[in-house]
């Protein structure tokens, strides 16, 4: 066991609260820290994203990454592009069916696209390896205690491998 000071060696994702406002919580990441925190209207400082827009902006980040894999390797130029995405809840409804979560994820290129290739890269952002994983669900394991246990997460290469994998024709 660690005592929770710094990452593991596979660097693990450690929040913490600042101290500052209700909510508002340094989150350490390869690559160095990023703030979390809620809008002013809810209660927050408004210092950082909102723990959906960073679960967002991971869609939005891979589907990017995965859709500039895709080009490269088709010997594709596409034109400069940017992937939005937005998470909202879909209230119960009256059917009995539960609410449920809703990703919204826009793609917009600066030129067209032949329809063809709109087509192939819509499927291909699909296959994003954060879009599929969000779609296949997933558990979620917690443990407490009075020390950060190291986690393994998935190796360095693990997300790269998938992104090939939703890049094969």
């Amino acid at each position: 066991m660690t005592d929770g000071s710094s990452a593991g060696p596979d660097f693990n994702v450690i929040a913490r609260p600042t101290g500052q406002g209700r909510f508002q919580t340094e989150v350490q990441l390869r690559g160095g820290p990023v703030v979390a925190d809620e809008p002013v209207e809810a209660g927050g400082l408004g210092g950082g994203p909102t723990p959906y827009e960073l679960l967002s902006g991971a869609l939005a980040a891979c589907t990017a990454m995965t859709l500039r894999l895709y080009a490269e390797r088709k010997g594709w130029t596409l034109p400069p592009f940017s992937v939005a995405a937005a998470h909202s809840i879909v209230p119960a409804g009256a059917d009995g069916m539960p609410p449920r979560d809703l990703f919204t994820r826009n793609i917009a290129f600066e030129a067209p696209l032949d329809p063809e290739r709109s087509g192939k890269l819509l499927a291909v952002a699909d296959k994003c390896p954060v879009h599929r994983t969000l779609m296949r669900g997933f558990e979620i394991k917690t443990e407490i205690g009075t020390a950060l246990a190291p986690l393994t997460p998935e190796e360095p290469t693990r997300h790269e491998r998938d992104m090939e994998w939703a890049c094969n024709d």
